[in-house]
């Protein structure tokens, strides 16, 4: 048996599988056929549809803003709630992902991917009740991102106050 490389998570190495040498040889041989991803083709894909999420959340500032005559800093928080029903609803109905496969990243960066993963979480798990399943997944990765982003905003704002 071959040890191959090892795993780097975090700050730990992990031991990948030990591989015998026909696996070994199977893998290299995988590797060299794999195709190659198309990086400039899938970063310009990425910009243009986040782009166009962006324009649809400025659209709906500028359309909350007149429409509530709230200043744009305040009518940016029904904006994003409605992002985010956006992408709730996408995901529900199924389009997301067909949206994600072209999108990449530039879908799933903005605050629509993080409605995805709550949808998602939530549709895995709904055979299971609403209270064992959808209520207790909808915030498994929710609950990390409010947690650090909570703990962020404080470490922030105590080093602003103390510079000040």
């Amino acid at each position: 048996m071959i040890d191959v490389k090892k795993i780097t998570i975090g700050s730990e190495q992990m031991p990948k599988k030990k591989l015998t040498p026909k696996q070994v040889k199977y893998q290299e041989k995988v590797k060299k056929y794999e195709p190659k991803p198309d990086i400039l083709r899938n970063a310009l894909q990425a910009f243009l549809s986040g782009g166009i999420i962006c324009v649809i959340g400025q659209g709906l500032i500028d359309l909350f803003s007149r429409l509530m005559r709230l200043p744009p800093e305040r009518a940016s928080d029904p904006a994003v709630a409605t992002m985010i029903l956006i992408g709730a609803l996408l995901t529900a109905f199924g389009v997301f992902d067909r949206i994600s496969a072209f999108a990449g990243a530039g879908i799933s960066v903005p605050v629509t991917g993080f409605s995805n993963s709550m949808v998602s979480a939530a549709l895995e798990f709904k055979e299971e009740g609403l209270v064992l399943g959808v209520g207790s997944k909808i915030f498994s990765l929710a609950g990390s991102v409010i947690t650090f982003g909570v703990l962020t905003a404080f470490i922030v704002g105590l080093i602003y106050a103390l510079a000040h």
